[in-house]
């Protein structure tokens, strides 16, 4: 039995279904953006994306943890 992911992982497969974009390109434009903060990463992704708050903060929250983003 596949482990279940948990925590902002567990939206990737609806972020990638409904953006059309894998992950890894995802975490290549937050760590491409010229922003440091969580919430204006966040409100970046919104704005310019179209992502809504939820993929968005997963996606962030993600890169952040890994020390993707900067």
């Amino acid at each position: 039995m596949a482990a279940t992911a948990k925590g902002p992982a567990s939206y990737f497969p609806s972020i990638e279904k409904k953006h059309g974009r894998p992950i890894a390109e995802w975490k290549e434009l937050i760590r491409s953006s010229p922003l440091v903060k969580h919430t204006e990463l966040v409100a970046w992704l919104k704005a310019e994306h179209g992502l809504g708050h939820g993929h968005a903060n997963a996606l962030v929250a993600h890169a952040l943890a890994e020390g993707d983003a900067r």
